[in-house]
């Protein structure tokens, strides 16, 4: 094994110096922490999710009507996958039927606030990126 690389599997740092700017950040492997959490907080549904309970609680019917497309099982799994990640909390209401809330933890308000910087981005820029597609189709367009 070549010195200075780990032997640990769950380990998805880089062993090669390269400054303030690691290709290696967002590892591709699967075991790598960090991409493991990327991948979650990045999905659509969990995005949407973050989103909804911003500043609020929703119960899980009331977040199902909100999301288009999502189905009851997606929604489910998503909501366990926050949940078990500390960025949900369930509150299950001692009353019949039982009442079930969700809302951000402190960590999911983090995770909010960034959320809405990369929205922000997006709107400013939605201008740009569809110039350039529209750039990009004529001259793929064109080659053809």
């Amino acid at each position: 094994m070549e010195e200075g690389t780990s032997k640990s599997p769950s380990n998805c740092a880089s062993t090669v110096d390269y400054g303030d700017a690691d290709p290696f950040q967002w590892d591709t492997r699967e075991d790598c922490q960090v991409r493991q959490i990327l991948d979650r907080v990045a999905d659509k549904w969990s995005l949407l999710v973050i989103a909804l309970l911003e500043n609020r609680r929703l119960r899980f019917t009331e977040l199902r009507r909100e999301i288009d497309g999502v189905s009851q099982r997606m929604l489910t799994v998503t909501l366990r996958h926050l949940e078990r990640d500390g960025l949900v909390k369930r509150t299950v209401h001692p009353v019949v039927p039982p009442r079930v809330e969700y809302e951000l933890t402190p960590l999911g308000g983090t995770l909010h606030a960034t959320i809405q910087s990369l929205v922000n981005w997006t709107e400013q820029h939605q201008r740009e990126i569809a110039e350039a597609r529209e750039a990009y189709d004529k001259k793929e367009a064109a080659a053809i």
